[in-house]
């Protein structure tokens, strides 16, 4: 019988490449589904089963949970390649003074910059189209580095916001309701991301 598969959960912009690689050199017979799932989603499909463990953004409800904080994002200016923005190698929140923001409709950062411009329509749009917005010359937008990269457009540009909120990544499962395969499964996940080998103990 095939063996249950390791079922993950990924919010966007996680990038679990590298460490699914190394699942598959050492766990050959048990598969590794990768699930994206939305950051507004994350704790629910952990509560509700429907992934074994999830690479999620902080802050997270932690009851129920186990966390393990994995790195940190920088937070980026997205702008039209056009813009007088990018000619700086990096921004600081003065820099973006009477600027018009685009804030997503699933924005992650929750930022609050003084001296910039709400766009009217920020809420509607996700991340992807604000970034399409920001790329016409409509205003800016401000995301975790990697959400800049996995919506990357021709006519989009990103500079480092230096003081800007980081974005934290973690790894969470539940706490309760998991039987001992997937037990095993999770630690031999967390034995990978923490870089251990496979002959290390969980010690």
């Amino acid at each position: 019988m095939a063996a249950r598969p390791f079922r993950l959960g990924a919010v966007p912009g996680a990038t679990p490449g590298k460490w699914i690689a190394i699942w598959r050199e050492r766990m050959p017979r048990v598969p590794l589904e990768l699930i994206p799932v939305a950051v507004s989603e994350q704790r629910r499909s952990l509560t509700a089963g429907e992934v074994d463990a999830a690479l999620v953004r902080l802050p997270l409800d932690r009851d129920g949970l186990h966390l393990i904080p994995l790195y940190e994002e920088v937070p980026v200016v997205v702008m039209s390649t056009d813009s007088h923005l990018s000619v700086a190698d990096e921004l600081t929140s003065d820099d973006l003074a009477g600027e018009t923001v685009y804030i997503p409709s699933d924005d992650v950062l929750g930022i609050a910059t003084p001296d910039v411009v709400v766009a009217s329509s920020s809420g509607s749009l996700d991340t992807a189209e604000a970034i399409a917005t920001a790329a016409s010359g409509a205003g800016i937008v401000i995301v975790p580095m990697s959400l800049a990269r996995l919506h990357h457009r021709r006519d989009a540009t990103f500079r480092p916001l230096t003081d800007g909120p980081r974005s934290s990544v973690g790894l969470a499962w539940p706490v309760d309701d998991v039987d001992d395969e997937t037990g095993a499964h999770i630690q031999t996940f967390i034995g990978i991301v923490r870089g251990r080998s496979a002959r290390s103990s969980r010690t």
